[in-house]
């Protein structure tokens, strides 16, 4: 036992001699106490020993009951991975912006909520898991350069016929990372293929790589020419890291990354639209009806009005039905 004080599911498991799952289900039904640290789940020996005094007899394959403030595990399948909750009903949520992990925390103490997995991926990558049902929630900013809008193009396209529901998040602004002070002056699209610029750039597929390479081609510019443009990392603060340390002159992302490196300046250079895709199927059950609750609520906009950089303007309107 690795701490004394308390039990893990697991430790729990081995005393009584069932599945790890088991012990969830219990929980999950209030047959057994448990508390988080974090988002670890822990139990007293004290509880385990009064739930042996019961006597209850206790199913093995119990996942038939309905998780007490969820919902049926039928409504929902289980993507991705696994994780310590891996008998409950869980909502995969995909993007990178921590406006995601605060609607992650709000979801999961929501009556009509359910737990959470974050999976940190890119626009398409996001959309193509919605898609094969290895997600429910996708978060896109996904720029169509011949039409000048955002994501509705990609969203309609990349789920072939799929109906889905767009629904609005936050408008934030992309720009150039530059050093302190913008020493080479790194202003405009056309600054990127100075032969004394080194650019880092975002993985494909993210919606700041689509930007990249739409304005490119509108600009009629050889992306090829950009020096660095290979060099990828997979997220904001990355690239922004790179460009605090030396490691490059320039790189793109949105205006609230650069905020928590040190050493950087933003350039702004588009204001973008950040928003939701659900699949049009799911809509009714209740934790997606949850979570447009929470994304027109009160508190959720002033919680992303403390963290700031946002504009919040049209938070939780539906855009459209795709």
């Amino acid at each position: 036992m690795k701490d004394g004080s308390s039990l893990t599911p697991e430790e729990v498991a081995a005393v009584l001699k069932i599945a790890k799952n088991t012990v969830y289900e219990l929980i999950k039904r209030g047959e057994l106490t448990a508390y988080r640290i974090g988002r670890k789940l822990r139990v007293d020996p004290q509880d385990v020993e009064n739930y042996k005094k019961k006597g209850k007899k206790i199913e093995m394959a119990s996942t038939n009951m309905p998780a007490m403030n969820t919902f049926p595990a039928q409504q929902i399948k289980t993507p991705l991975e696994a994780d310590q909750f891996s008998s409950s009903p869980k909502m995969v949520i995909c993007g990178q912006d921590v406006l995601l992990d605060i609607l992650a925390r709000h979801l999961e103490r929501h009556p009509n909520g359910t737990y959470t997995l974050r999976h940190h991926v890119g626009s398409f990558n996001g959309l193509l898991a919605l898609y094969q049902e290895k997600a429910h929630l996708v978060s896109v900013h996904l720029w169509d350069g011949d039409n000048d809008v955002y994501n509705l193009t990609y969203v309609r396209y990349i789920l072939c016929g799929t109906p889905a529901v767009l629904i609005h998040l936050a408008c934030r602004m992309q720009g150039f990372y530059v050093a302190k002070n913008n020493p080479k002056s790194i202003m405009t699209w056309q600054d990127l293929i100075r032969p004394d610029v080194l650019f880092i750039n975002r993985e494909k597929g993210c919606g700041t790589r689509v930007l990249l390479d739409e304005k490119m081609r509108r600009e009629g510019i050889d992306r090829k020419q950009i020096n660095g443009y290979e060099r990828e990392e997979n997220s904001h603060l990355a690239v922004a890291s790179a460009v605090s340390r030396g490691e490059a002159d320039v790189a793109l992302g949105n205006e609230k990354a650069s905020l928590q490196v040190r050493g950087i300046e933003f350039v702004p250079l588009q204001k973008e639209r950040y928003e939701l895709v659900i699949l049009k199927n799911d809509i009714e059950l209740p934790p997606f009806q949850a979570v447009i609750e929470i994304l027109q609520s009160q508190e959720f906009k002033n919680e992303l009005e403390g963290v700031g950089d946002y504009d919040l303007t049209e938070l939780g309107n539906i855009v459209a039905y795709v």
